[in-house]
């Protein structure tokens, strides 16, 4: 019996997976991250992201990004930017890369960056996203940071529209 149902799960989450990342999806999400890394000493921070896409082919979706970033002993940071991720296989793995504007109270940066993450489905549209990432400051490589975010997306149906 066990087997059964283990054979029923794989192979729900395989038909699950194989569909969810096709073209003409859209995507909303939202991250939570404050696990960075810097060569700055830090106390406590957190940031908050939400993020918005479509999927304009199989597997490559394009991104746009806000968030809100608070660090004790600094001012506080707004990001604005743009990206793409290519999912890998249909299994959930993707790799990503973005350019981001912060803006704080007399400095303003730009931030190229590469992430890689992982979509787990919770549901057939819901994921939790676990994401490594790196954004290289173009002022100082010291104000470049590395870390983990934690974020939740949602993919949305796929426009049934006919063109």
């Amino acid at each position: 019996m066990k087997k059964i149902v283990l054979f029923v799960m794989a192979l729900m989450v395989s038909v699950v997976a194989n569909a969810q990342f096709e073209k003409g999806k859209g995507y909303l999400g939202a991250s939570l991250s404050g696990f960075d890394i810097s060569r700055q000493a830090k106390k406590f921070h957190v940031g908050l992201d939400a993020k918005v896409g479509y999927l304009f082919a199989d597997n490559l979706m394009g991104t746009a990004q806000v968030g809100y970033s608070h660090k004790e002993d600094e001012k506080d940071t707004f990001v604005f930017g743009v990206g793409g991720r290519y999912y890998i296989v249909q299994n959930g793995l993707y790799l990503g890369a973005s350019m981001k504007y912060k803006h704080a109270a007399n400095y303003n940066d730009f931030l190229p960056g590469v992430q890689v993450g992982y979509a787990f489905f919770v549901s057939r549209t819901v994921t939790i996203e676990p994401e490594l990432y790196f954004d290289i400051s173009t002022k100082k490589f010291d104000y470049s940071s590395y870390g983990l975010g934690i974020g939740v997306g949602v993919y949305l149906f796929k426009d049934q529209r006919k063109n």
